[in-house]
């Protein structure tokens, strides 16, 4: 057996991506695995988020590349700082016990930080306001990522930062984008404003949910831009699509939560290869065709399909432990804030010292369609290459 190398550093002629998906407490796993990361690929191009993971990308985008680290640490040892929550050894059932127990009081006090609850309740609100159509107030989310977050730094274009929301009005999905125009607090947290906990967040006249209700990962989005240099986007999920059969009913609740917020990221890469297929092919038709051909509107059409240059999609899931149930995604406790950083940080250091990744050749710049790595995962299949 090879022995790991020492990761080499980036090779700057690619672009490099980060992708994060919501999923609530779950998030300081991604923020371990940008710790992971940082000396290798820190200075990322774009950083991508939803929900949680728009806060994430928020408070890497708006800072500088020395200062993010801690202030993602300082995010997230402020919402796992309720007190009341003690530190339980290696028994499931005391770890379960103190899981509840701290998802219970999260529902009923809040989140330092993060989100209080609404006083009166929501019940006796007024219709009409936000707090007759939410459970609680996100003003102590709104006053962390305007003390955490350099909004002038986010929008100066050192780093391209998009955020996925939904328009309650419409329906439609909504990407707010630095590269398209400024984006400021609202943006974050109407992109993390989950019903009917949190109220939709007003933006220029039109009311907006959080993107998980829609699409619980920028990953489309990322894939559907064009782009001129080859990519590496490192995908960071937080629920997993595969699970066990559920056997009683509280992991029913917590497997269809699962199914309902993970990414499919295989299916996204295939349809993005797919699309790199048909337009190679396209192109390699129309060279064969006379020239009164080629001027042909179908043969114009078949022109215009985008051969993108190649996307490397390097994919981590965090995987949930045996205690952990349902409330995974609003256990904000100290002891799990930590395990989850520190799973994400274990994932990526594994994931960059990996055989399959170090050696897999660089691309070209006549190389295109998506090639995926999940290399958390011990099968050799964890590399997808694509179809020739």
């Amino acid at each position: 057996m090879k022995s790991n190398p020492v990761p080499p550093t980036v090779r700057r002629t690619e672009e490099c991506i980060l992708v994060l998906q919501g999923g609530g407490a779950l998030g300081a796993y991604q923020a371990g695995v940008y710790e992971a990361m940082r000396s290798m690929y820190g200075l990322f191009d774009w950083v991508a988020g939803i929900s949680i993971g728009a806060i994430n990308a928020a408070l890497i985008a708006g800072n500088p590349f020395e200062h993010r680290v801690a202030r993602l640490r300082e995010f997230w040892e402020l919402v796992s700082s309720m007190p009341g929550a003690p530190a339980y050894g290696p028994s499931i059932v005391g770890r379960e016990f103190l899981n509840d127990a701290v998802a219970n009081q999260a529902m009923l006090f809040g989140v330092p930080g993060f989100f209080s609850p609404r006083v009166p309740p929501t019940p006796f609100q007024p219709n009409g306001t936000p707090g007759a159509i939410s459970f609680y107030d996100t003003t102590p989310l709104r006053r962390t990522l305007e003390r955490l977050v350099d909004f002038d730094l986010l929008n100066s274009g050192a780093t391209r930062l998009s955020v996925g929301a939904v328009n309650v009005r419409t329906g439609n999905f909504e990407y707010f984008d630095t590269a398209h125009q400024r984006l400021d607090v609202r943006h974050i947290m109407a992109s993390g404003a989950l019903p009917p906990g949190f109220a939709p967040v007003e933006i220029d006249g039109e009311h907006y949910w959080d993107g998980g209700i829609v699409s619980n990962t920028p990953l489309q989005y990322v894939l559907d831009q064009p782009g001129k240099k080859n990519r590496v986007v490192f995908q960071v999920d937080l629920f997993s699509a595969r699970g066990a059969l559920p056997t009683n009913m509280s992991e029913v609740t917590e497997r269809e939560k699962d199914i309902r917020f993970s990414s499919r990221t295989r299916m996204n890469t295939t349809v993005q290869l797919d699309r790199q297929v048909i337009a190679q092919a396209a192109r390699r038709l129309i060279a064969k065709l006379p020239a009164e051909l080629r001027r042909d509107p179908d043969a114009l059409k078949l022109a215009g399909l985008r051969c993108e240059a190649a996307v490397d999609v390097v994919h981590l899931i965090y995987r949930s432990k045996h205690y952990e149930g349902q409330s995974k995604d609003y256990e904000f406790s100290r002891q799990s804030m930590q395990e989850h950083w520190d799973s994400g940080k274990a994932d990526m250091a594994h994931t960059l010292h990996d055989v399959r990744w170090l050696e897999h050749p660089p691309h070209t710049h006549e190389d295109t369609g998506v090639h995926v790595f999940d290399l958390t995962s011990d099968s050799p299949s964890a590399y997808t290459k694509p179809a020739p």
